[in-house]
């Protein structure tokens, strides 16, 4: 499975963004897909996940209760909407596919099929 990104952009601080997952090759459904983000300087982060099994999400202890994933099967692509935009909400985003559970966290070395990422920026 092949996977893009896209959707980022220059937001202020306290809007809004959808990205956008979209898949090719293979059913998303297939796959649970994770949402990463990498700040310059730090470490990459698993902000988000949807399960395979049954679309339930989890989502990092950091972002709870702004971001929020969905997926749509008909257009075979998975989103990130993230709410109340912050300064340290920039980075890149990526997401990955693969089979993983994302059962009580999000590891990167779990995930073989990555997008090149989407750039989020927040400033006023």
């Amino acid at each position: 499975v092949q996977v893009v990104e896209s959707g980022g952009g220059l937001v202020q601080p306290g809007g809004s963004l959808r990205l956008s997952c979209q898949a090719s090759g293979l059913p998303l459904e297939n796959y649970a897909i994770a949402w990463f983000r990498q700040a310059p300087g730090k470490k990459r982060e698993g902000v988000a996940c949807i399960r395979r099994t049954d679309g339930s999400t989890y989502y990092a202890d950091s972002v709870k209760g702004r971001f929020a994933t969905s997926r749509d099967s008909a257009k075979n692509t998975v989103y990130l909407q993230i709410n109340t935009l912050q300064p340290e909400d920039a980075a890149v985003y990526y997401c990955a596919a693969d089979y993983v559970l994302c059962m009580g966290g999000i590891s990167e070395i779990e995930f073989n099929n990555w997008g090149r990422g989407t750039q989020v920026t927040v400033s006023s």
